[in-house]
């Protein structure tokens, strides 16, 4: 199964260019660390209390390199963060995230890489699509509960959640289509009280950034 990273990476992914939807290298990261958040605690690593912090349930490496290598950041801290102060503190990591996520994608067969050259003499790196089955799957299933009243799978929720927060649900779909599903996306959004906390502490790390914050922790 794919992480939340790589699904979202694939929501990004422009077939045409072989690059991603630009959404700013902040925004990116803080969606990022928020995915692997999410991930780990559906593998039961993390929770949340009451206050909203962060708690480690299980330090276990579960075999994915971007949910590892946060689950080594979170098992080294010494004192208890809110979901949102990890979203930062992860989120400075962009790079890493990115990275580790991209080359999943790759070692799946799924993504490969290439240079691609502007002006004869500058490159830049993207990522063709080799396999495009995962990228339609992920798609179709952000359509399904959009079209649908069905109550969605908590994953596909999320993903959801996130392509909204991103901006990205303009993208891949229309400006049009999210304001007419706009009650339906809201309902959905309401369902996973984890998710909340990540999709709040992410509002709130883009906001600082607008207000002239610093979201990136």
């Amino acid at each position: 199964m794919l992480t939340f990273a790589e699904e979202f990476l694939l929501l990004a992914h422009d077939e045409e260019t072989g690059d991603f939807a630009e959404m700013g290298f902040p925004v990116m990261s803080s969606i990022l660390a928020g995915a692997a958040l999410m991930d780990l605690a559906l593998q039961g690593r993390i929770d949340s209390d009451p206050r909203h912090h962060l708690i480690l349930l299980d330090p276990t490496p579960v075999e994915e390199p971007i949910l590892d290598f946060c689950l080594a950041r979170i098992a080294e801290a010494r004192e208890s963060q809110s979901i949102q102060d990890w979203i930062r503190t992860l989120g400075t990591h962009g790079a890493r995230l990115r990275s580790l996520a991209i080359d999943r994608l790759l070692g799946r067969g799924i993504l490969k890489r290439a240079d691609k050259r502007f002006l004869w003499v500058f490159h830049t790196r993207v990522y063709p699509l080799v396999d495009e089955r995962e990228m339609v799957e992920v798609k179709r299933r952000i359509a399904d509960i959009l079209f649908t009243d069905d109550i969605p799978d908590p994953r596909d929720t999320f993903l959801l959640a996130l392509a909204e927060r991103s901006g990205l649900l303009t993208e891949v779909f229309s400006q049009a289509v999210a304001e007419d599903r706009r009650e339906r996306i809201q309902q959905l959004l309401h369902l996973d009280l984890f998710g909340q906390d990540v999709n709040k502490a992410i509002r709130h790390i883009q906001l600082a950034m607008l207000s002239g914050g610093h979201g990136e922790g």
